[in-house]
């Protein structure tokens, strides 16, 4: 019928194409299809969006799970860490440690906001907001909620300078290296070069009974009194015999991004004493 009706309309279409206006039987026409039109529509359209609704419920639904998960293991982890921190707080006690050695490892995290970025590959920096007056220093960290970014290297009044990762480079006669390890094994190793190419970190002598794998977790060392102990890295791409076959090498996926910042962490370690 609704067929019928469409092609009733076309034909009276073409039959009086040049007049001004419409009869009252093809307005009773032309209102009765949009009346069988909307009949059919309207019901079609509530079915669609229940479907969708019931899509969309199931992905609130697995979100819900996944958080609940993540909740109660992050629930686990503080638990057992707290657990840790204070174990640690009395094995220093008891040991004597200076207020100085206690101090040493409790790091304050500064929010600053990216203010510019240089991507010139050979220089790639970014200015932060944060600056001399804010007690920030040369070499100081910086890092992104997923990794470390980079190092201040140059301090103005009102703003800093960061260099980023992406510029280590083994031929710069100023090179940065980062003494690293994995988070929860006795390994030792140099982060010292990035390959733009692969977007890849290199990590470098590498003891060769070192138990080094793929997917481990790297971090600073803290070795070498300039990079702080514990700031994420990456992790572990892969495991290859060194140079020479004395040490290993690991290609090291960086945990930060590099691109879009917005916001970034300078990490204020506390200043060793003098003299």
């Amino acid at each position: 019928m609704l067929i019928g009706l469409v092609m009733f309309i076309i034909l009276m279409g073409f039959t009086f194409g040049s007049r001004v206006g419409l009869t009252w039987p093809e307005k009773f026409v032309r209102d009765t299809v949009g009346f069988v039109q909307g009949v059919f529509y309207k019901p079609a359209s509530y079915i669609a969006g229940f479907f969708e609704d019931v899509r969309e419920l199931k992905d609130v639904y697995e979100e819900n799970e996944r958080l609940k998960k993540a909740v109660a293991q992050y629930a686990r982890e503080s638990a057992e860490y707290n657990m840790i921190k204070n174990d640690n707080i009395n094995y220093m006690n008891l040991l004597k440690f200076t207020e100085t050695q206690k101090q040493k490892y409790n790091y304050d995290y500064r929010p600053a906001n990216v203010l510019s970025v240089n991507q010139d590959p050979n220089n790639h920096t970014l200015v932060i907001d944060l600056g001399a007056k804010d007690g920030v220093r040369l070499n100081m960290s910086v890092t992104s909620v997923d990794g470390m970014v980079g190092v201040i290297s140059h301090v103005g009044n009102f703003t800093s300078t960061v260099k980023l990762l992406t510029t280590l480079d083994p031929q710069d006669a100023k090179r940065q290296q980062i003494a690293a390890t994995v988070s929860d094994k006795d390994t030792f190793g140099i982060i010292e070069s990035y390959d733009k190419k692969t977007k890849m970190l290199k990590m470098t002598r590498i003891p060769e009974d070192d138990p080094i794998k793929e997917g481990d977790l790297i971090v600073s060392s803290g070795n070498g009194g300039v990079i702080p102990r514990g700031m994420i890295i990456g992790t572990v791409d892969k495991v290859e015999v060194g140079e020479f076959g004395l040490t290993r090498t690991a290609t090291i996926i960086p945990a930060a991004n590099f691109q879009d910042w917005k916001t970034l962490l300078v990490v204020f370690a506390p200043e060793e004493p003098k003299g």
